[in-house]
């Protein structure tokens, strides 16, 4: 099933991001642990990324491949326009194909650590919009895009950004998915300019990024262009030497954020878990969308 039907249920759609594990002794914990732990919050669907240059990439179609065979959950796959061809980028298609995988979260995709800007393949695609367009020719593919609720780091203009995010939908994007960010006016203002505004009748889905310490979320930030508001910044600086603290305010700060967009009326709610259960777990626990447990 495409993750856009999933998010046109009456009820919120929750879903979990994962990244590949860096080590073998991960990768078995990953399995073992985290994705049950996770199942054990049922979420509708899962997605997996790759590291900046797209050296992950085979590993992130082994990965969903093996969720979506052991465990029978909807998955989707990311794909990026970093360091590939059209050629790449189609065989990664058709293997996907021949593996069930029938959902892609298509993205430009981050500049490599070693480089300052995005360099364009030599026969591959310069932004997302084209990579979605490429895949949208391509019958049984669900794609989901990214929305940045502050606007792309790289674009002047976040109003410019949110209009190339209309053109994605345009090129055949049928759900966007947010980055992450802490002010919610900030992705209330960017739903209702496309909605509103610009017309965008897909689902727009807001991206939650439980806090786990001050170094970790400000790297992500700087990452990802997001601002942290003065009362996040003052908590990150209180409870700095108090990882604990650190890691409960994140939970009840992302509580309180999910509560009102959720009263707001979001189609659903993707939680970035780091590959770690127990934050998602203690927020939809305190939502009331599971049992308590402890993970």
């Amino acid at each position: 099933m495409h993750i856009s039907e999933l998010h046109r249920r009456e009820q919120p759609t929750i879903s979990f991001e994962l990244f590949p594990p860096k080590t073998p002794e991960a990768q078995i914990q990953l399995f073992d642990q985290v994705i049950p732990d996770l199942l054990k919050l049922s979420p509708e669907f899962m997605t997996c990324t790759y590291g900046t240059g797209g050296g992950t990439r085979d590993q992130t179609l082994e990965i969903v491949t093996r969720i979506k065979r052991q465990f029978g959950i909807e998955v989707a796959s990311h794909l990026t326009c970093v360091g590939a061809s059209r050629h790449q980028i189609a065989a990664y298609l058709e293997k996907c194909r021949s593996e069930a995988i029938t959902n892609i979260v298509a993205l430009r995709g981050d500049v490599p650590t070693e480089e300052t800007t995005f360099k364009v393949h030599s026969q591959g695609f310069q932004y997302a919009k084209e990579l979605i367009a490429f895949i949208r020719q391509i019958d049984g593919f669900g794609i989901a895009a990214a929305g940045y609720p502050e606007g792309h780091p790289e674009c002047p203009d976040k109003y410019l950004d949110w209009r190339r995010c209309r053109d994605k939908v345009e090129a055949g994007a049928d759900v966007i998915i947010t980055q992450l960010f802490y002010d919610l006016d900030d992705f209330f203002e960017f739903e209702d300019y496309l909605k509103n505004g610009l017309g965008v009748s897909v689902p727009i889905v807001p991206g939650v990024l439980p806090i786990l310490s001050g170094k970790q979320i400000r790297h992500f930030c700087g990452i990802c262009g997001a601002s942290l508001p003065g009362q996040v910044q003052a908590k990150l600086d209180q409870y700095a030497d108090d990882n604990q603290a650190c890691r409960q305010y994140g939970i009840d700060l992302a509580t309180e954020m999910c509560d009102r967009l959720l009263s707001h009326g979001v189609p659903g709610i993707h939680f970035y878990t780091l590959n770690r259960a127990a934050s998602t777990a203690g927020i939809m626990t305190n939502l009331g969308l599971v049992k308590a447990f402890h993970v």
